[in-house]
C-alpha cells in the first residue's frame, strides 16, 4: 500500500511535527484494520512535505553550511516517517487484538545514470525564491528556473525506478511476519557506476511507481494507492464528471491515452496502478478511510486485468 502525502500532514497541509504525528496516527489505525482483517501488508509512503521542510532549512542555512543533497533528504525523511509510523502502528494493532511485529527499512532504489530526465531536469520541488536567494543555491550547484511573477523554483530529475535494492531484506521481514514500512518517497535514488559501486544522486522518484515495482517484486496480490479521494474520476471538472469503479485495464489505458488524468495529480497514481495490473495483480485507488472496504468489498477504483 502506497500512502499519499495527505496521510502525513493535517487536512490543511500543515507539516508541523504535531500535525504529522496526528495524521500518521490516524492513518495507522486504518492500516491496523487491514492487518486485523487478515491481510499481509507492506507500506510505502510519500515524503514531499517533509523533504520540502528540509529544503527550506537548506536555503536558510546555505551561507553557513553546505546544503544537504536530495538523497540524504530522502534517507532522513524515511527514517523520521518510518519510526513515527511504527510508534503509531504498534498500539493500533494492539487495540485491534493483533500481535504482529513491525519494522521500517531505509531503502535504496536504483535508477539509470543515463535516464533522459537527468539531461533535462523538469520536476519542480520546494518553494519559490527571489532571484538573489535562488542564485545562492545555484552557486551550490543546484538548477533553478525563472517562473515569472512567482519567482524562481528548483527543478530536479525524476528518473524511472529500476530496482528496489533492499528487496531481500524487505522479503525476509515479510516472511518473518512483520508489517514493513519501506521505499518511502520512492526510495533513495542511487546509480551504479561502471565498477559496480553505488552512490546517491540528486533526484526524486515517484513513490507510486516504486510501490508498483516493489509490489511486483514481492508478488503481491493487490496494490492499494491510498489518496484523498474515494475514486479516480473521468471528465473531471465538467458536468459529465463521474467516478471510476470496477474498470478493465484496457479501459483504463484508453482513458489515460485520452488525457483524462493530469500529470500533477492523478496521472502518476493511474500509471503505477496500470503497471501493476499489467503484471497480473489487482490495483485499487481509493481514500485511506476506505482501504479495508476496497480490499474486502470492492470499493474505490479497481483496475482488473480482464479485457
Amino acid at each position: 500500500m502506497a500512502l499519499g502525502g495527505n496521510a502525513m500532514t493535517s487536512p490543511e497541509g500543515s507539516a508541523h511535527p504535531a500535525d504529522q504525528v496526528r495524521a500518521i496516527t490516524e492513518a495507522m489505525e486504518h492500516v491496523a484494520e487491514l492487518v486485523a482483517a487478515g491481510h499481509e501488508v507492506v507500506l510505502t509512503h510519500g515524503n514531499g512535505p517533509q523533504v520540502g521542510n528540509l529544503l527550506v532549512k537548506n536555503e536558510i542555512a546555505a551561507s553557513v553550511v553546505p546544503p544537504v543533497p536530495l538523497d540524504w533528504c530522502g534517507a532522513q525523511t524515511q527514517g523520521t516517517i518510518g519510526f513515527t509510523m511504527l510508534d503509531a502502528l504498534e498500539p493500533a494493532l494492539t487495540r485491534h487484538g493483533v500481535d504482529r511485529p513491525v519494522a521500517a527499512l531505509v531503502t535504496r532504489t536504483l535508477v539509470d545514470a543515463d535516464d533522459p530526465h537527468f539531461r533535462e531536469p523538469s520536476k519542480p520541488i520546494g518553494r519559490y525564491l527571489p532571484a538573489g536567494e535562488a542564485q545562492q543555491m545555484i552557486d551550490h550547484g543546484q538548477r533553478w528556473e525563472d517562473r515569472g511573477d512567482k519567482g524562481w523554483r528548483r527543478v530536479v530529475a525524476s528518473p524511472e525506478p529500476r530496482e528496489v535494492l533492499d528487496l531481500a531484506a524487505i522479503r525476509t521481514l515479510v516472511d518473518a511476519g512483520h508489517v514493513v514500512v519501506a521505499a518511502g518517497g520512492g526510495g533513495i535514488p542511487v546509480v551504479r557506476d561502471a565498477d559496480g559501486a553505488l552512490h546517491g544522486v540528486e533526484a526524486v522518484i515517484d513513490k507510486d511507481l516504486t510501490a508498483a515495482l516493489l509490489a511486483r517484486a514481492l508478488e503481491c496480490d493487490i496494490l492499494i494507492i491510498a489518496t484523498d479521494v474515494d475514486h479516480a474520476m473521468v471528465d473531471y471538472g465538467t458536468p459529465h464528471e463521474r467516478p471510476l469503479e470496477f474498470t478493465s485495464l484496457a479501459q483504463m489505458q484508453a482513458y489515460a491515452a485520452d488525457g483524462q488524468f493530469t500529470s500533477g495529480s492523478m496521472g502518476p497514481k493511474v500509471d503505477a496502478a496500470m503497471r501493476f495490473a499489467e503484471s497480473g495483480g489487482r490495483s485499487i485507488i481509493t481514500s485511506l478511510a476506505h482501504i479495508t472496504d476496497a480490499v474486502d468489498r470492492e470499493f474505490g477504483t479497481i483496475i482488473d486485468t480482464s479485457p
